[in-house]
């Protein structure tokens, strides 16, 4: 039997990712400060403890960002990162680009998020952008999606990050098209009156993240942005209990070391 070559993961919250493939780390949509509180108030108050600070993060090769939503486009967390790691690159969507201008990283470090063709990341690693409906599918007059998720191929293992999405007809057919995927990590925060009505953009509900996992081959799924916030939490025992219920193909991880 072929061994399948497997990564290092650590949770940061939220959708926040860093991942260790052999040499290469990266980070996804790192949110390490109190920035959100600051911004949104107390009951915006951090639910997962940051397990590193930004300034520590000294290993980063690559940043991935998927859009400029302060929880996942921090600018304190990627200007930390940027001084603490000057060898990293960063890759997003043009508005997460301009941010990342606007707070004086070089456009050297810069990478437009790939929508059309894989970009290596190093020998065993590639990475392909497709859109996000946060809540709709936005993109500019070059036709750039203003919002992102990203497929990491490594040694013929495919991982979707969604960041935050809805479920769209356009996502669902590019997810085909670069289906089987093995591992996708879904945001599970469902779109509801109450949290619009404060401002809120949910994501996808959990009938959703199994019927999608279902629908792309997913053999392990791994929620996200569901810890962080209160407002915008959902409680881990209606994920184990849905998942229970509905019995999708997919296995359940909330926080895996190794994958």
């Amino acid at each position: 039997m072929k061994q399948v070559k497997r990564f290092a993961a650590l949770a940061l919250g939220q959708v926040g990712y860093r991942f260790q493939f052999e040499r290469t780390v990266m980070y996804i949509d790192p949110y390490l400060t109190n920035y959100v509180e600051e911004f949104a108030g107390s009951d915006h108050r951090r639910l997962f403890p940051t397990p590193l600070t930004p300034e520590a993060v000294t290993d980063a090769d690559w940043v991935l960002l998927t859009h400029v939503h302060i929880d996942h486009c921090d600018p304190r967390t990627v200007v930390a990162i940027a001084d603490a790691s000057p060898m990293s690159r960063f890759v997003g969507p043009a508005p997460v680009l301009d941010v990342l201008r606007q707070q004086g990283i070089s456009e050297a470090r810069m990478q437009l998020a790939p929508e059309v063709a894989w970009l290596k990341l190093d020998d065993v690693l590639q990475v392909m952008a497709v859109p996000g409906a946060h809540p709709s599918i936005e993109r500019d007059h070059n036709g750039r999606a203003h919002y992102v998720g990203y497929v990491i191929e490594y040694h013929g293992r495919r991982i979707y990050h969604a960041g935050d999405t809805s479920i769209a007809e356009e996502l669902m057919q590019r997810l085909m098209e670069l289906a089987p995927i093995d591992i996708a990590f879904l945001p599970v925060n469902e779109r509801n009156y109450f949290r619009e009505r404060r401002g809120i953009i949910g994501n996808m509900t959990l009938r959703e993240a199994f019927g999608l996992a279902d629908e792309i081959g997913v053999k392990l799924l791994v929620p996200t942005h569901w810890d962080m916030f209160a407002p915008n939490s959902v409680p881990r025992e209606e994920i184990e209990l849905l998942h229970t219920l509905l019995k999708p193909a997919c296995a359940l991880s909330f926080y895996p070391t190794e994958l």
